[in-house]
């Protein structure tokens, strides 16, 4: 078992590999360097492997099929996960692999947000992007994590093996986060410094594409962690349409004595029978999700004892 592994999922870029793994080494001596291809056709891995990186590959297009390789493959006491494009300067490495392994912080987060992302990042809607998903994690799970989407994490053992990877592409980075916070885990972030990719060096991340699988990742994962909540919001908007629909024919019925619309009135019935089974739904659903974290934590205890 490695004390510390360094995971850096790649895809094409041969122009920043070489550089990546050299300051890794360097900054990190005791520690393995993992390469990861992802079907690269610019001899990325050729060039990983002779910079001193373990080269292993994945050949499921996307970031969170390479993650859950990576955690499922690869044993060690620490976790550094990294981008290799070079855009994180490796002199923060060894301050948050100290917080996981001496401080037993399940999760460091690499904060970009804090430092120079916003004026060395050119590309707006990334930055605008980063803000609109920072503000909605924070209100829907009541956190207040600065940056939710960065590459730059160390993670403890315990969070690496119970974690279950569910996200193919980009939305890996949130799913970690929203996961590491209902489940309780120990989080902290560190400020970090950012620097833009080199020239020649293109982003994978399609910020239209990319950025709607995210959203639909959080509103999955809000549903699926917090379905009381959710259920509730649905429940509260299909019953207060059935309120207005049904105020209107309550008061023609009381100024005639007649329901002239009829239509209105079933409509309004179905709405309110809709809006009390999605109430039922979440309230059934949130057990079973507390039953769920109950069954999570002996999982925890039971690696535990198990790495003892």
């Amino acid at each position: 078992m490695d004390k510390i592994a360094v995971l850096i999922p790649c895809y094409n870029e041969s122009i920043t590999i070489k550089k990546v793994v050299e300051d890794y080494k360097r900054a990190l001596p005791d520690a393995t360097i993992y390469v990861y291809d992802n079907n690269s056709n610019d001899g990325t891995d050729e060039i990983a492997h002779e910079a001193g990186a373990v080269v292993k590959y994945e050949y499921r297009q996307g970031k969170g099929n390479v993650i859950r390789s990576m955690f499922r493959d690869i044993e060690a006491e620490c976790y550094l996960m990294i981008d290799g494009d070079d855009t994180y300067p490796a002199e923060d490495a060894q301050k948050m692999i100290d917080l996981v392994l001496n401080k037993g912080v399940d999760m460091v987060i690499g904060d970009r947000l804090s430092s120079t992302y916003f004026t060395e990042n050119k590309r707006p809607f990334h930055n605008l992007g980063n803000r609109v998903v920072r503000w909605a994690i924070n209100k829907l799970f009541k956190s207040n994590i600065k940056d939710i989407m960065t590459g730059y994490r160390a993670f403890s053992r315990l969070f690496v093996k119970s974690f279950p990877v569910l996200s193919k592409g980009f939305e890996i980075e949130t799913e970690m986060t929203i996961h590491a916070l209902d489940k309780n885990f120990l989080l902290e972030e560190v400020p970090i410094s950012y620097r833009d990719r080199p020239e020649g060096s293109e982003s994978k991340l399609n910020t239209v594409s990319d950025g709607v699988k995210v959203l639909k990742t959080i509103v999955t994962l809000f549903r699926d962690y917090k379905p009381l909540l959710f259920f509730s919001i649905s429940s509260i908007l299909c019953i207060a349409c059935s309120i207005v629909l049904f105020v209107p024919v309550l008061l023609e019925y009381f100024s005639t004595g007649l329901v002239l619309r009829f239509p209105t009135l079933i409509v309004s019935g179905v709405l309110l029978t809709i809006g009390i089974l999605l109430w039922i739904c979440g309230l059934i659903l949130h057990v079973t999700v507390k039953k769920h974290r109950q069954l999570y934590e002996l999982l925890l205890n039971q690696l535990n004892r198990n790495d003892e």
